[in-house]
This record gives structure tokens, C-alpha cells and sequence, in this order.
């Protein structure tokens, strides 16, 4: 008859339930990882454009969201990115450092799964089913967990949620991890997309369409936070690093601010230009710095009136107020695109019900949540494949 009973139970085969099932395996444990996708990995696999941004050279708690932010440190301190760049090194996998510290696989993020599939399979104390959708999850007194599944029925002391959260459904993202944490009584933040695209309903939204597929780099601004890279314009609105991380520190109803061009102090420049090219257009002398179209655009927007008139013909007030615009030039977006392409999932499994050591429940002996499931979101960059490898090794350590 086949095996019913494993020392540790993993829901969810992406990431965090990967690497948790190798390292618990590696302890000794038998244990039985259950995916409802009909294939494992398939969010590390798209991860990165394909090629997986596996970690950061620089992860610190402060690039972490939580309503408890001190959670993270302590399985960031026990297993670090240079853990797992130096197990990525063992396995000669290839990688490359872009902006901003990121890490890249060079032949693809196919082998990053690999080596959590490698390791799995080392000790032969993995069992790895998919199409095995959970139906229900009990426990009984002595702390067993009875787990039904459309594979069956499967027994263990240790559960662990590593559903991850409702980003790109597509892929198998649900939130059935807020419902088993929430079934055991745990209080569960509201949940929203996370490094995702903006959408306009407004005008603005037909000058991102006509502006679609240009990039600039720029400052990206609200009373939360502020980032500077790549700003991206699409059909549908703003994507490009810097939305996708402000996205992460706005709710509906909020304007920001974008600065065109944070490398130039704009007035001084506008100023020099007007002692130096009396006779020049303000578009002219601006698409020296920024897109032409972009130019076009922006002029339509801020300076329109004084379009077809030579900068030696306008006054300092004037240039000061259009300096001022393209530094400061406020938006507001409708909405964001959703969780169809977010690639996070903000909120969750409040964190101050779980141990911070261990990632097993307050409330409940033997649950365990690892993962993208609690309320931990990482900037772009690497920061949610580092806290996935973080918190599976905290509790593989325990369960």
C-alpha cells in the first residue's frame, strides 16, 4: 500500500516548499511536497524574464514591507544570499550582477529549479506530487494533520504552507494559504497586488498609449517612498522597474510624482540655454536630454503656449515654472493591472502569530508558514527568492 504518513508535508512546490523539502531532507526527514499545478516551479521559471533574479548582492530587512518589520531579520541572518549564491556556485550554475546588485542565471532560470529538484532528490527522502489540489486539511488532538487531496489521503506532525499568494493566477497562485491560516485562527492583512503596472482612465492614459514601448530613467515619488530607474511606458499606462516598485507603497486613489530628469537641475540648465541659444525652442533643447516623442508629449502637457517661442523671448518666471513641472509632474493612476501580472502579492499571514526562528504558528503546534503566504514582500530585485530561501531554511530547521 502507498505511503500515508510523512514527517513533513509541504503545500506548494514552488520556491520556498522547494528548497524547505531538500533542506528538511537533508535532516532526515520523510517528506512529501503536494502541488496543485499540473507542473512544479512554474513562477520561478517565468521568474526574471526567464532568468530568474535568484538574489541580491545587498539584502538588508529595509527592503522588506511588513506590518512587523523587524520579522525578517532573523532568517535573513541565518541564511543569507550568500548561502545561496554559494550554493548556486556549487552547482557551476553561471549567473551575472545587473544594477542595483540584482542576480541573474545566464542560461536561464530552468536551472535554478534544477538544483531544488537535484537537491531533492539527493537524499531520496522527497516524494513530489502534482494535480494534487488540497481539498481539506484537519488535525485531530495528538497534533496530526490529516491533509485530503484529489491524490488521496496523507498524514503528518508537520505542515507547512508554502501556497505563495494570489499574484498570476495563471501559474497556480490562490489564496488558499490565507484560508488554512485563517481556518486555525490566524489574523490575515488584506491582501493587493504588488510590483505591478499602473493603468490610467484619464488623458494621460492616451499619452501613455501614444508614448508606448519608451523608457526613460526617472524619479518616481509619493510621501512613502521614492525610487529612480526605469520608467517604461505602455498602452495600458507605466510599468518599468521604478513603477513596479512604487506600486508597492500606493492604494487607489493616490497621485504621485514622476521627475523626468533627475540628473539635471533643471533651471540652471533652462537658464544657461537661454544666455547661450536665445534662439532655440524649449523642445529642441530638451530632446538633448530625453526622447524626442517623450519631449513632444510633455510639451503638450506643461508648456503648450509657449510651444513656437524662442527661450530668449521667455522669462526666468516662466522657465522656473516649466523646470518646476518636469521635476514635479503629478499623476494619477486608476488602478494597477492587477494581480494577472503582478509579481507579488502584498499582505498576508500576520507575522506576529508566527515565530520568527522557526515559522511555525503561535496558535498551532506543527503548522508552518514559509514564503511569499506571510505578510513579507520584498522589492524588485531578488528580495521575495531571498526570503523564500530564508524563511524554508528557518523552518526546515524545525520541522
Amino acid at each position: 500500500m502507498a505511503q500515508s504518513h510523512y514527517d513533513v508535508i509541504v503545500l506548494g512546490a514552488g520556491a520556498s516548499g522547494l528548497m524547505l523539502a531538500a533542506l528538511a531532507a537533508a535532516r532526515g526527514r520523510q517528506v512529501l511536497v503536494l502541488e496543485k499545478a499540473n507542473k512544479i516551479g512554474k513562477k520561478i521559471l517565468m521568474s526574471g524574464g526567464g532568468k530568474c533574479n535568484f538574489t541580491n548582492l545587498d539584502v538588508e530587512a529595509n527592503h522588506y514591507i511588513s506590518n512587523n518589520p523587524h520579522f525578517v531579520i532573523s532568517a535573513l541572518s541565518r541564511y543569507s544570499n550568500w548561502d545561496f549564491i554559494g550554493m548556486v556556485c556549487e552547482y557551476g550554475i553561471a549567473y551575472e550582477e545587473r544594477k542595483h546588485g540584482q542576480l541573474f542565471t545566464l542560461h536561464g532560470a530552468k536551472e535554478i529549479l534544477q538544483m531544488l529538484l537535484d537537491e531533492c532528490e539527493k537524499t531520496g527522502r522527497v516524494t513530489i506530487k502534482t494535480q494534487a489540489e488540497v481539498t481539506s486539511v484537519n488535525v485531530n488532538t495528538e497534533n496530526i494533520y490529516q491533509i485530503s487531496t484529489a491524490q488521496g489521503q496523507f498524514q503528518t506532525s508537520s505542515l507547512v504552507v508554502a501556497t505563495g499568494g494570489l499574484s498570476i493566477p495563471t501559474l497556480g497562485g490562490s489564496g488558499f494559504g490565507y484560508q488554512l491560516a485563517e481556518q486555525f485562527g490566524h489574523h490575515v492583512y488584506p491582501t493587493r497586488a504588488g510590483l505591478v503596472p499602473f493603468t490610467f482612465s484619464d488623458q494621460f492614459k492616451q499619452v501613455t498609449t501614444r508614448l508606448s514601448g519608451n523608457a526613460l530613467d526617472v524619479v518616481l515619488e509619493n510621501d512613502q517612498a521614492a525610487f529612480q530607474e526605469a520608467l517604461l511606458f505602455t498602452h495600458r499606462g507605466l510599468s518599468g522597474p521604478s513603477a513596479l516598485q512604487l506600486s508597492n507603497y500606493w492604494q487607489i486613489g493616490q497621485s504621485f510624482k514622476i521627475n523626468f530628469l533627475p540628473q539635471h537641475e533643471l533651471i540652471d540648465w533652462l537658464k544657461a540655454k537661454k544666455s547661450s541659444q536665445p534662439k532655440v525652442l524649449i523642445r529642441t533643447l530638451l530632446a538633448e536630454l530625453m526622447p524626442k516623442s517623450i519631449v513632444l508629449e510633455l510639451q503638450q502637457l506643461i508648456w503648450s503656449q509657449y510651444a513656437d517661442i524662442a527661450i530668449g523671448q521667455l522669462s526666468d518666471e516662466t522657465l522656473i515654472q516649466i523646470a518646476t513641472q518636469l521635476h514635479n509632474f503629478e499623476v494619477k493612476p486608476s488602478g494597477t493591472e492587477g494581480y494577472r501580472t503582478a509579481e507579488v502579492t502584498l499582505g498576508g499571514v500576520d507575522t506576529t502569530q508566527v515565530s520568527s526562528k522557526t515559522m511555525e504558528s503561535k496558535l498551532q503546534t506543527g503548522l508552518y508558514f514559509v514564503g511569499e503566504v506571510l505578510d513579507v514582500t520584498g522589492h524588485l530585485g531578488g528580495y521575495n527568492f531571498q526570503w523564500a530561501w530564508s524563511s524554508a531554511y528557518a523552518a526546515a530547521q524545525y520541522v
